[in-house]
């Protein structure tokens, strides 16, 4: 890695979104840290930014599931003398099912994907950032975290809303260090994210003008922490579905948001 060039650590960087922040950090002249579990992937992702944009590409294959992959990774980035500037907390899936539906330890791992390990890994790299007076820090969450939770998928709006507000706090302890942090809170967006959850032939009955692709919601989340923008919303469709949800008096909101639920997710009891 060069002294020239930012270092950007990319989560759950094998497919979709983080990705895209990949493949759009890598454009702009950053150096990458690609971080998931499915080595084989992380691997053809480095070969090819290396030859597309001749960035320095470090692979780790890591499962934040594992309550000591977080420190476990930073370890590996102290071993190798690697300083991260910007951190994309990424990583994540859907969990369908009501919460008495699953096991336990299927929550205890959503819970530590995705909120303790985005949270550890902010706590471990943000003194190195805050030292040399700049860092940026992306958590990827959802519009999902702005509207009611529905039936199915119990801890997914409950995991995003956590990250706005944890996104709100350390923009707002950390801006006077030159370190941004944002909350990117994309709608749909198309990804194997609605495979992995059982969910696409659903999904394919959507309206286009309801999707994004992965590409465009990294380019906005970068242009988004870049400005200072403590929550983007990416889409302007996304937009208005967040501001009629904020209008709407809780009762009537969850009404509606349990009329809908049913085009986009399925019901496990």
């Amino acid at each position: 890695m060069t002294a020239t060039r930012p270092l950007s650590l990319v989560t759950g960087a094998s497919a979709g979104i983080g990705m895209a922040f990949a493949r759009a950090l890598a454009a702009r002249g950053h150096d990458l840290v690609l971080v998931a579990r499915r080595e084989d992937r992380l691997r053809a992702l480095a070969d090819e930014l290396r030859r597309t944009h001749g960035s320095s590409c470090e692979v780790i294959a890591a499962d934040l599931a594992d309550p000591a992959a977080p420190e476990s990774l930073c370890r590996e980035l102290s071993s190798r003398g690697l300083q991260v500037d910007w951190l994309i907390n990424n990583a994540g899936y859907g969990l369908p099912g009501t919460l008495v539906a699953n096991p336990w330890q299927a929550h205890a791992d959503f819970i530590q994907v995705m909120m303790t390990a985005p949270t550890e890994l902010a706590w471990r790299l943000l003194p190195g950032m805050r030292r040399r007076g700049h860092g940026r820090i992306v958590n990827v969450a959802s519009l999902a975290g702005f509207v009611p939770g529905t039936a199915g998928h119990t801890l997914y709006a409950a995991s995003k809303a956590y990250l706005i507000k944890l996104s709100q706090s350390l923009a707002l302890e950390n801006r006077d260090a030159g370190v941004h942090v944002s909350a990117l809170c994309p709608g749909f967006t198309r990804s194997e994210f609605h495979d992995v959850t059982g969910t696409r032939q659903k999904m394919n009955a959507m309206p286009g003008f309801m999707w994004l692709t992965a590409e465009e919601v990294a380019r906005e989340g970068i242009e988004a922490v870049e400005r200072g923008a403590v929550v983007h919303v990416p889409g302007r469709v996304n937009r208005a579905i967040k501001a009629i949800a904020e209008s709407l008096p809780d009762r009537l909101a969850l009404w509606l948001s349990h009329r809908q639920s049913g085009r986009y997710r399925n019901h496990h009891d």
